[in-house]
């Protein structure tokens, strides 16, 4: 076991497929002197392909909202000052995506975060199976000046507006890979 995962034993495994069942999840987080905390949690369901749910909250931070983070997402503490304690928004997004698969862009660092702000708040660390986004982007758009998520989604011809909020991003990441699942389909050398 490498010291990642002995940090966070019960993670769930990174997978490379194309599921048509799946939870995208997204957050935004605010610095703390122990880490990053999130500040906004979003999940966006999707059934057989079809988006069928979505889950979008704002979590009370511990500290002001740092101004760079308002800067990126617009996110201010007048925004957050009376939003649900962790405690009462993480069994509910528990609870939300249930046992399923996740799916987000760049998603080990929301997973990681949330496995360790679920083990703190709720002592349920988060242990979902994930498949992240980025890595089809890496495989399959190789000549992009950059494989940020709003890069990829522009070079596709989507709207990017309202990007970096929770849900806004997850309806992106899940417009993105739908865009990149054709491609990995029409791949033979694709073995997820």
């Amino acid at each position: 076991m490498n010291e990642k995962n002995a940090q966070r034993p019960l993670k769930g495994r990174s997978l490379l497929c194309l599921p048509r069942d799946y939870t995208v999840i997204d957050i935004e987080t605010n610095p703390t002197p122990e880490g990053m905390e999130p500040i906004e949690i979003a999940a966006l369901r999707v059934t057989d392909g079809k988006r069928t749910a979505a889950f979008d909250e704002f979590v009370r931070p511990s500290r002001p909202v740092d101004g760079w983070i308002t800067a990126l997402t617009g996110i201010t503490d007048g925004m957050v000052q009376h939003a649900p304690l962790p405690e009462q928004v993480l069994p509910a997004f528990l609870q939300f995506i249930g046992g399923g698969l996740l799916m987000g862009y760049n998603v080990h660092f929301d997973v990681n975060c949330l496995y360790d702000a679920c083990l703190f708040h709720t002592g349920t660390p988060l242990q979902n199976d994930f498949v992240d986004i980025l890595r089809f982007s890496r495989r399959y758009l190789k000549t992009l000046p950059d494989r940020r998520q709003t890069t990829v989604a522009r070079f596709f011809g989507l709207n990017t507006q309202g990007a970096h909020r929770a849900l806004r991003d997850c309806e992106l990441c899940d417009a993105v890979y739908r865009r990149l699942r054709l491609l990995a389909l029409d791949d033979p050398t694709f073995s997820g």
